[in-house]
This record gives C-alpha cells, structure tokens and sequence, in this order.
C-alpha cells in the first residue's frame, strides 16, 4: 500500500503532493514502483496535528480520488475519519476506506454498512491532538485486542460482514517505543482474531527515535519493520518508499518459499 497524501501538515512527506499534477505522478510512480493499492489521506493524523474541515477534506481528496481511478488500473483506498468523506469516495469510486478512528465517529458505521467495499479499523488511544502524551495500558496486546473485539462485534451489528473488516493496530498511535516494538514483535498475536492485519510503519517516529534519525533519514528502519511485519503475518504493508519495500519483500518471499 502506497501512502498519498494530500495534506499541508503530514509528518513525512506533507505539502509535497497537495498539487493535484504532482499527486498523479506520485501515484504513478508508486503503481510502476510495485504498488497494490494507493492510499489516499487528506487530514494529518501525525502527532499534534489539528482537525481539518470537512470540505477542506473534500476538495483535497475526492478529484485526486477520481482523476487516479479515471487513469489506472489501481485499488484506491481513503484514509479518512469522516462519515461525509467517506461516502462522498464510495460514490466517487473508492474500493477501501481506511479509518483510524476504527468508524467511531458518528455516520461513519452506517456509511460503511450502505456499501460493500472494505474497510480497516484502526487502535489509536486518544485523538491525534493528544495521543502522545503518556499513553498506558495493563498489557498493550491485550487491551488491543479487546478494542478490536468490540469494534468487530459493533461493526457486524451495525450490518458489516466481518469479511469486509481489516485491523491495523496502529503503531505511533497513543504508543510509547516500547510498546511500538512491543507491538511488533508480537503482531502475530493479532492473527486470532481471523482478519487480515494493516501494519504502517513507514518512516515513524519508532524509528527515528530509536536510531536517531530524522524522517528523510528512515529508509533502513521502514523497510527492517516492514520485513518484520511480514513475517508476522501483516497482509498489508502501508508505506512511503514503495520500489524499496517491494524488493525487500520480494526477497524475503524467495527466502520463505525455499522454507
């Protein structure tokens, strides 16, 4: 899954493919470069980052949205918390919705229910504005799992096949380092619950903090995680650096078919 986005203020790589030109050949580049699916994000999600407008959201989205799906042969997915959105790119074509408010927010489980595309839950403890500031939990596997369990069990009731549901545990999200490599190190735990993992690791904070280094910095540690997260068991791997992260993948794959 390559990482689009549209947005002013994201940690990696905002401001840099808010035009609308320069996000079409990002997203072109990325399909050429390995890509399976292309994540589409218009609000920031990083650290401290603020709300944005649900037609700020709307305008940055939705043509990039239309224009790629027009031109490509790609799966699109909308990195989106908003119920309006996330209909608005269902109507326009979207083929996933990805939600790290994991559809908490109101509307957003009945936007879901009326179409039949997937969608991924993602943990995040706190909101973005606050999620940093000294996150805890009684065992931080766990209370995940948990979190999950109830948001399945809403999900289906709500009208949700449970085949449509994908989880994201949400690494940088209200985590500590510790528990971030925690998290990794016991990803596969999260296979029990039968759905297909979403891991994005790509150039956070995890890694920069342990090595030191700064996000244009990160390549090394994205695609180590990544190798990682795959041999855990991740189904998805959400990156920036999609031609490097294939590869890496790649490689591991001819190592685990000669297993």
């Amino acid at each position: 899954m390559g990482i689009l986005n549209v947005t002013p203020d994201s940690f990696s790589d905002g401001g840099k493919y808010t035009q609308f030109d320069y996000a079409l050949e990002q997203a072109e580049q990325m399909i050429a470069d390995g890509a399976i699916i292309i994540d589409i994000g218009g609000e920031s999600t990083r650290p401290g980052a603020k709300a944005v407008s649900e037609s700020d959201e709307l305008a940055r989205v939705i043509p990039v949205l239309k224009a790629i799906k027009q031109r490509f042969n790609i799966v699109v997915s909308i990195d989106t918390s908003k119920a309006s959105v996330m209909s608005a790119a269902i109507d326009a074509g979207a083929d996933m919705i990805n939600d790290v408010r994991a559809l908490q927010n109101d509307g957003c489980l009945a936007a879901i229910a009326n179409s039949n595309i997937p969608v991924c839950l993602m943990h995040m403890q706190g909101i973005p504005k606050n999620m940093q500031n000294s996150p805890s939990y009684d065992d931080v596997i766990n209370d995940i799992i948990v979190f999950f369990q109830q948001r399945i069990d809403t999900c289906i009731s709500a009208g949700i096949a449970r085949e449509r549901l994908i989880l994201d545990p949400g690494f940088g999200f209200g985590k500590t380092l510790e528990q971030n490599f925690y998290l990794l190190a016991n990803l596969s735990k999260f296979n029990q619950l039968g759905l297909p993992l979403l891991a994005g690791l790509s150039r956070k904070s995890m890694i920069g903090n342990l090595l030191n280094r700064e996000v244009e910095q990160r390549l090394a540690g994205s695609l180590a995680t990544a190798i990682i997260a795959a041999q855990q068991g991740a189904h998805i791997i959400r990156v920036h650096d999609v031609q490097e992260t294939v590869d890496a993948l790649k490689v591991l794959k001819a190592v685990t078919d000669q297993q």
